[in-house]
């Protein structure tokens, strides 16, 4: 690790505190012309660094720069950092994830990055993804290393993973739409996107790619003007509490090490955030498109719909939003990705 690197992780575990340059050298076994040098470096990076007479360094609180640096003092297991890159942009987190995966990236690799310029969704479907006001993420999961059977499973567990995660540290209590969507306050802010590997030779599932997109700060006018009135984020105005680095290790640390559970305890814990059901929504799957009811889902993540003909499907794919002849057009919940 560059020295650099070393110092922004003492100035992050220390974030808040003054710690003299005395102090880092004695801890890093470097120079003082050493620490100054890193200083200067970081500053011109962008990291706020106050330097206080006879105090030290201090990284103050107004710093968002995702880091794995700022993200390791708050890992249930640090050694953990190890495996996480932080990019200031890329094309997409779960394509590079999946490249990673495919040159046998171990279990619980992270890849995040500032911003995506292809970032995507379910479906293909483009997910704004603007630098410095969101967390993108994607995860490699062995499947060997999962307790759950199937890709829907792994959906379920990371959107409760986010939406806890981020009551936890916000206050904020999110929804989430069938399947894999997070919302608040009636506009989309994230969501969910897993993508199965595949092996060849034994045709049974070897990876999964786990991608986790969540508008943490984006302003409202940033979005491109077709999403205002459907997109949302955490805090439109900007100014988020809590940095994205602390959430990035809130939300692996639920993912990998604690998590949302296993079956039924699972299950209802997706469940009682799903909010469409009872409502009167519009199923699209391929070219078509009609009106039903949700009535509830299937412990194996189908959705259960009534036509007004009163007959009964269950979907394991397709995409829903709410029918705005049955809520305020204002109200409609329509996908981002």
């Amino acid at each position: 690790m560059s020295t650099k690197r070393l110092v922004l992780e003492v100035l992050e575990k220390n974030r808040g505190n003054s710690i003299s340059g005395e102090e880092i050298a004695g801890a890093l076994h470097l120079s003082r012309n050493m620490i100054w040098r890193a200083i200067r470096e970081l500053r011109e990076e962008g990291y706020q660094i106050e330097a206080v007479t006879k105090r030290g360094y201090r990284l103050t609180g107004e710093n968002d720069i995702l880091s794995a640096e700022g993200i390791k003092p708050f890992l249930l297991f640090a050694d953990a950092a190890e495996n996480i890159y932080v990019y200031p942009t890329m094309d997409s987190t779960n394509r590079e994830a999946k490249a990673q995966a495919v040159n046998r990236a171990v279990h619980g690799t992270v890849i995040l990055s500032d911003g995506q310029t292809g970032g995507r969704g379910r479906q293909g479907r483009a997910f704004f993804s603007p630098p410095g006001s969101g967390l993108y993420l994607s995860i490699v999961l062995r499947a060997e290393e999962m307790n759950f059977s199937s890709p829907t499973d792994i959906t379920f567990h990371a959107a409760v993973c986010v939406c806890e995660a981020v009551e936890s540290l916000y206050g904020l209590k999110l929804a989430i739409k069938w399947v894999n969507d997070l919302f608040l306050e009636g506009k989309k802010v994230g969501g969910i996107l897993t993508e199965a590997i595949t092996d060849l030779e034994s045709r049974s599932l070897s990876e999964i790619i786990l991608g986790i997109g969540l508008n943490v700060c984006t302003r409202q006018e940033d979005f491109p003007e077709e999403l205002r009135e459907t997109a949302g984020s955490l805090y439109p105005e900007g100014g988020a509490p809590v940095t994205r680095n602390r959430l990035a290790a809130e939300i692996l640390n639920r993912v990998l090490f604690s998590g949302a559970g296993e079956g039924k305890e699972l299950f209802r814990r997706y469940k009682e955030r799903l909010f469409i059901l009872g409502q009167r929504i519009i199923v699209k799957q391929g070219r078509d498109q009609y009106e039903a009811t949700a009535l509830n889902i299937t412990e194996k993540g189908s959705l259960i719909v009534q036509t007004p003909d009163g007959k009964k499907q269950t979907l394991s794919s397709g995409e829903v939003s709410i029918s705005p002849t049955f809520v305020d057009r204002k109200n409609e919940l329509s996908p981002i990705f």
